[in-house]
């Protein structure tokens, strides 16, 4: 039995890795639930589940839940929650699905107190790579992933050394404007930058897969996780989303992960690691399918994959930047102050209007996303 902790449990990945454990509850067991704001769902998730502990973000749903759940449930609250949680002394495995930066502390506290964290945020390494990968190699734990991409990748590589990769190619759907022409960009609504062609997702990811910017973060996380440089990592747009990412080996093979699209692989993969478990969830039919296509992604009507890029070679506190000037700008995006094709020209201001610090401690990458969140807001608020 792997006793599993779940940080944004309310949320599409959180929902789904609820699935998961259901679905396989004679070798999994939740004992920690974090959500943010969805109090009624996590009530319900923890009658369901029996964790010992559940944490939410405000101390009055905090209250609530004291009051609906059983006493011996310990309820907790904000920042500190998401800690206490992450170093239950029990636990086994810590999944980490919050939105944002907000993972990233707790995702430190997990792996000083010696427990595995499967990744489904992308911030907590393109933000601070560097300080979790060398804080997982010097407490021993392992750094496992929740995204479909780097799962695919995880798989394809089985541990082997990364001097053996010539390339890790990501596959992106394209999102919905994959074939939009850049004068329509303009015109572009949020109703329709919420149509994704393949995935079911949060509205943050989403809106990102729509302009990329999912990808270009995707490409930062994948150069910390399997050690490679950001010129070994590359986007391959595959509309139908079977092949969900590839190695090219230095011989010139290439290995894929494919199946039909389903966030429950990849979750159930990372949480029963290093063991394949039977699941009746995924099943792929490749005659009905019929065809697989790859094209090369259009990087001027999609400058996030550049921008990422740059951010990834130059590194320090610059991904830092991109990945804060990004969460404004679909903000701002969502909330109707600017338009979808300003998403990318924003975040490229930031980022020239950033002084970069070449190698950051935590403090200075945490003090880079503040400036970099607060610098958006202000060419927002100025037009």
């Amino acid at each position: 039995m792997k006793n599993v902790v779940l940080l944004g449990c309310t949320g599409s990945i959180g929902t789904n890795s609820v699935k998961v454990i259901q679905d396989l509850s004679d070798r999994l067991k939740v004992i920690g639930l974090a959500a943010g704001a969805n109090v009624n769902l996590l009530e319900q998730q923890a009658r369901s589940l029996h964790p010992a502990a559940v944490s939410i973000n405000s101390p009055e749903h905090a209250e609530q839940l004291r009051k609906n759940l059983p006493s011996e449930t310990e309820v907790f609250c904000g920042e500190e929650g998401l800690i206490r949680l992450a170093t239950l002394p029990q636990a086994d495995i810590v999944l980490i699905s919050i939105v944002g930066t907000a993972g990233l502390k707790p995702a430190l506290a997990a792996i000083r107190a010696g427990k595995d964290i499967a990744l489904a945020s992308k911030e907590v390494l393109v933000v601070a790579g560097s300080i979790v990968m060398s804080e997982a190699r010097k407490y021993g734990v392992n750094v496992l992933t929740v995204d479909s991409e780097h799962s695919a990748i995880f798989q394809c590589l089985e541990g082997r050394p990364p001097e053996s990769i010539r390339r890790l190619i990501l596959t992106a759907s394209g999102g919905p404007f994959r074939k939009t022409p850049k004068s329509e960009f303009l015109s572009i609504t949020l109703e329709k930058a919420l149509k994704h062609p393949s995935w079911v997702m949060g509205r943050k990811i989403t809106i990102d897969s729509a302009t990329l910017f999912n990808k270009g973060l995707e490409m930062i996380e994948a150069r910390w996780l399997f050690n490679v440089g950001m010129e070994k990592v590359s986007v391959l747009v595959h509309p139908q989303s079977i092949v969900h990412s590839m190695v090219e080996f230095v011989d010139g093979s290439i290995l894929a992960q494919m199946s039909t699209p389903d966030m429950c692989l990849p979750i159930q993969y990372a949480l029963t690691w290093p063991e394949r478990v039977a699941s009746q969830r995924v099943k792929t039919n490749f005659a009905s399918i019929g065809t697989l296509t790859f094209e090369e992604p259009d990087e001027d009507r999609f400058p996030a994959l550049k921008l990422a890029r740059e951010a990834g070679l130059r590194g320090g506190t610059l991904p830092a930047v991109l990945n804060a000037a990004n969460e404004i700008a679909v903000e701002s995006f969502v909330q109707g102050k600017i338009r979808f094709d300003q998403i990318s020209i924003l975040v490229e201001k930031v980022m020239s209007a950033h002084a970069r610090v070449e190698q950051p401690t935590l403090e200075e990458l945490l003090e880079a996303d503040r400036w970099a969140r607060e610098e958006s807001r202000s060419r927002v608020a100025r037009g």
